[in-house]
């Protein structure tokens, strides 16, 4: 299969875990790929196929999570005709389909016990039988799995084999997450710009502000790189000036000041940020303690501006629109008031 996403980036700690994949590769023993989801679990089975003797063969891919628990063994070994409701005629399992080559095992930790059963006798004697079969057939497969979840303490509970871990972990990639890729985020945000720029037909990429690089750097990434991607691609997409460098960055596309509240409203604990907004245009407006008319009034449309901006997660074009003002009446003041030259 030919991919769009490439691994990028230049950290220690995500050079060290592709380094460790790498000289995997050739070796012909199962690797486990741990990660927290859109760390790039995929691309790392993709490089182990490709960099090993096998990068001629078949790259078989099954998700584990993606199939109800009673199809996942016919998924993974197949069957014959008439072996169970519904199957009318015989079908090859993940396992047949990769002779030759690589199967990557995605969520491996939800697997059942029963399919842990029978995945520990292929990968220890390398052969597999379909259900309804008599007889088993051999294959010649090579295993990468990938989970994010933590696997010894699945043993501990008595929720994963523990011969069968022992069988797949020869290798253990596990690759960091972005928070702990400061580094890469510059890299990567760069990286998916320039390819969403070029799809967009724009004559040149200008680049992030330095606003916007700087709410990038902040920014907790739950999603990885998965998320920035999406990101990313959003603000170049939304960016309407291709000639100066985009400064508009929106982590929750589902974000708005028009987004539908609860049917049933329920008392909520406000916030921090919240309750010192609230705070802060108390003391700017209070007229029993008003020594300057002038001043009270900038302190109050400072206030007021602060408040919506922290409601709108700094997302300055929700901020306007919810304060009823232009985006350049927004930015003038923010300036006027030197609020917002970081998220």
């Amino acid at each position: 299969m030919e991919r769009t996403t490439q691994l990028v980036g230049q950290s220690s700690s995500f050079l060290d875990a592709i380094e460790r994949a790498s000289r995997a590769a050739p070796l012909d023993r199962p690797v486990l790929v741990i990660g927290e989801r859109g760390t790039g679990k995929e691309l790392v089975a993709e490089r182990l196929h490709h960099l090993s003797s096998r990068w001629d063969g078949p790259l078989v891919v099954m998700n584990c999570a993606a199939l109800p628990e009673t199809l996942i063994e016919a998924e993974l070994f197949g069957h014959e005709a008439g072996a169970f409701t519904g199957a009318s005629k015989a079908r090859a399992g993940r396992f047949e389909e990769a002779d030759g080559g690589t199967l990557f095992l995605d969520e491996l930790a939800t697997l059942s016990s029963a399919a842990q059963d029978r995945l520990l006798r292929a990968v220890e004697y390398g052969e597999v039988t379909r259900i309804g079969a008599s007889r088993p057939m051999r294959v010649d497969v090579r295993i990468v799995a990938a989970t994010n979840e933590h696997l010894p303490k699945l043993v501990d509970e008595g929720r994963f084999r523990a011969d069968l871990l022992d069988r797949l972990c020869f290798e253990v990639v596990t690759l960091p997450p972005l928070r702990n890729r400061i580094s890469d985020i510059p890299v990567l945000a760069d990286h998916f710009a320039r390819r969403m720029a070029l799809e967009l037909d724009w004559p040149e990429w200008p680049g992030f502000s330095t606003n916007a690089i700087d709410r990038m750097l902040s920014y907790d990434w739950p999603g990885n790189v998965r998320e920035l991607r999406n990101v990313i691609e959003r603000a170049v997409y939304r960016w309407e000036d291709s000639k100066n460098p985009v400064d508009y960055i929106q982590f929750d596309p589902f974000e708005s000041p028009w987004r539908p509240q609860p049917m049933s409203p329920t008392k909520t604990e406000a916030s921090p940020a919240e309750v010192q907004a609230v705070a802060a245009i108390s003391a700017a407006y209070d007229p029993s303690n008003c020594a300057d008319f002038r001043l009270a009034v900038a302190e109050y449309e400072k206030a007021i501006l602060a408040a919506a901006l922290d409601k709108c997660r700094w997302n300055q074009r929700a901020a306007a629109t919810a304060l009823q003002l232009t985006y350049d009446q927004l930015r003038h003041a923010m300036k006027r008031h030197k609020l917002g030259e970081k998220g």
